[in-house]
């Protein structure tokens, strides 16, 4: 359970979020709001509140940032794009909720059935969803989009998208510190400062030694995020002047050598195929290779439930590089096959809340299958039509980035806009094994959106200094 410390940090976070915003220009107060939170405030850790989501990490610094742009540095925040398919999304996004809960009022319960007697005990149940909980679940979609909103407006113009790279390069450097620490000691930075662990220890030994987790809610995040720190800080280096230069390389290297201890194949392999891309591929060709792998992400999942993915090749050939992945990898199957059962018994809108979609005892309700993948889990949750709508939205972030770039007359383009696509890009395909869909991978979806508009639709937006380089270099 969280001790006095995790519960005091969600509460001191708003104030300190208030004093970023005082005192840092508005793009730093909300990138130190958004990544910061991320990665220092208690995982698991939630309070309950009646009629609203639950406020965890990741909703306090959502709504903090809201809060500290639009009351305390006065800058407006649009909930609305302006390419109209992207409204639409947005809004069935958050409406989804309520024919998701009007298909979803009755109880589930779970009975024991003694053989000496007929008799049946009723001694576990699932609610049902009630009207009061469309509202919980509209407000957690729209705070859910919260930094995708502010980075659209805040976060989308070639200088902010160098700070919020920068923002990754710095807070990869010093997340490596506390990562060095569990690597060698074992994960125990969340014991000894939140007072428990936030996942199964056993999932953090890997080849012999330990995966740092710190404060996240999985190694896999972290090894993810070092990803992301490694190619922002390559970015960075490529256009960086002959003095900066050898330094962000540096610092590349150690982080990709932080990316290794992390002992994630995934995050590894997304690092070893995408830092060349980013060194050495045009602008051009990263937008497009990031529209690709963020489409294959979309379609995976229609074909993976149409069942024509051969799950029996793809694990023999995984086998042969290594049986342990394999095995992993099997395991994952299987649940998404059981769970795909499940989510076809309600497919439009899915089962909502209150672990609904999830495969139960019937004797007693424990949980029996393990959800891994947010494209699984969404679809269970919110049907197809809250799967396209989240999946649509992020993709089309990245559509409309390459429309708008075919449409330019010049060869000009914004130095890292790429590379937060490649980031975006990375992370769509990572959410088919898990789920790693947190605000930060909205922020980026929201930069590179609001860049787009800003080459599609300026009058939408103030004038802004425009930077770029030539994507021949």
């Amino acid at each position: 359970m969280p001790n006095a410390i995790a519960n005091l940090m969600l509460l001191v976070w708003p104030v300190a979020v208030l004093v970023f915003f005082q005192r840092l220009p508005l793009q730093r107060a909300i990138l130190l709001c958004l990544i910061g939170g991320y990665l220092i405030l208690p995982p698991v850790a939630a309070f309950d509140l009646p009629l609203v989501p639950d406020l965890d990490k990741f909703s306090i610094s959502s709504i903090m940032a809201l809060v500290g742009c639009i009351f305390v540095a006065k800058a407006p925040v649009p909930f609305l794009p302006s390419a109209l398919f992207l409204r639409i999304l947005v809004i069935v996004f958050v409406i989804s909720a309520i024919p998701t809960v009007l298909t979803n009022s009755d109880r589930i319960l779970f009975e024991t059935l003694q053989d000496a007697a007929p008799i049946i005990f009723y001694h576990s149940e699932l609610p049902g969803l009630r009207w009061r909980d469309m509202g919980s679940v509209m407000i957690g979609q729209v705070i859910v989009l919260i930094p995708f909103f502010i980075a659209r407006r805040h976060l989308s113009t070639p200088d902010a998208h160098r700070e919020l790279l920068l923002a990754f390069c710095i807070a990869g450097l010093f997340y490596s510190i506390p990562s060095l620490i569990e690597i060698r000691f074992s994960p125990q930075m969340n014991v000894w400062i939140y007072g428990f662990f936030q996942h199964d220890f056993a999932q953090m030994i890997r080849m012999g030694g330990y995966r740092p987790i710190v404060f996240l809610p999985h190694a896999l995040w972290l090894a993810l995020f070092m990803f992301s720190a490694l190619i922002a800080t390559v970015s960075l280096a490529r256009v960086a002047e002959s003095g900066s230069r050898a330094r962000l390389y540096v610092a590349a290297f150690y982080l990709f050598c932080m990316l290794v201890l992390c002992k994630s194949m995934a995050s590894l392999a997304y690092g070893l195929a995408f830092t060349p891309v980013v060194a050495l591929a045009s602008y051009r060709l990263q937008v497009k290779l990031a529209l690709a792998i963020a489409l294959i992400g979309c379609i995976y999942p229609i074909l993976r439930n149409a069942h024509v993915i051969p799950l029996e090749t793809v694990l023999t050939k995984i086998e042969e590089f290594s049986p342990d992945r394999a095995q992993s990898l099997g395991y994952r199957f299987e649940n998404e096959e059981v769970l795909l059962e499940r989510a076809a018994e309600k497919p439009v809108f899915g089962w909502g809340a209150w672990g609904r979609n999830l495969i139960r005892d019937e004797n007693d309700g424990r949980i029996l299958s393990i959800p891994d993948g947010r494209w699984i889990i969404t679809f269970g949750s919110f049907g197809w039509v809250g799967y396209l709508a989240e999946m649509g939205l992020l993709t089309s972030t990245l559509a409309l980035l390459y429309w708008a770039m075919r449409r330019q007359e010049t060869s000009r383009i914004s130095p890292h806009v790429s590379c937060i696509s490649l980031i975006l890009g990375a992370t769509m395909i990572d959410m088919l094994l898990n789920d790693t869909l947190v605000p930060v991978t909205w922020m980026c979806a929201g930069a590179i959106l609001g860049y787009a508009e800003r080459e599609l639709y300026p009058r939408s937006f103030a004038p802004v200094k425009r930077c770029s380089v030539d994507v021949r270099h």
